[in-house]
């Protein structure tokens, strides 16, 4: 069994900054469990272009509101505490938080937490073997 807290990350190499997201990994690939979770907090009045090419990430709202473009389609959705979207076919998207916006995410397959988004907004497929119990 693995319990960690959001504090117990905070402020570690599992603690992600750009100038528009924070994210906190909680769960990694080196957990061997199949796929990650983390606590991602985008900052208001930002617009973040990503496209997830390698990975399915599944999107949780907890607070804050704002919105979703479907890049391929144009399509936009609303985005509020209670709202989920799954990235299922690798949608380039852009999200527009008009207000902070603190979300729990999970990818598969799982992220290290050494990605780094390229000028695609692309994370790149970086394995990794669980550690050993």
């Amino acid at each position: 069994m693995i319990v960690r807290t959001i504090d117990e990350i905070t402020d570690t190499d599992a603690d992600v900054r750009s100038e528009n997201w924070r994210s906190k990994r909680i769960v990694l690939a080196k957990e061997g469990v199949g796929f990650s979770v983390h606590e991602t907090t985008l900052y208001a009045g930002t617009e973040n272009e990503f496209w997830y090419a390698n990975h399915i990430e599944a999107v949780f709202v907890v607070e804050g509101e704002g919105s979703i473009t479907d890049l391929a389609t144009g399509e936009t959705h609303e985005l509020a505490p209670g709202s989920l979207y799954l990235l299922d076919d690798h949608d380039k998207h852009v999200v527009r938080p008009r207000t902070q916006m603190r979300t729990v995410c999970v990818f598969n397959p799982p992220v290290t937490g050494r990605e780094v988004h390229d000028e695609n907004g692309v994370y790149p497929l970086v394995t990794e073997e669980p550690a050993s119990v």
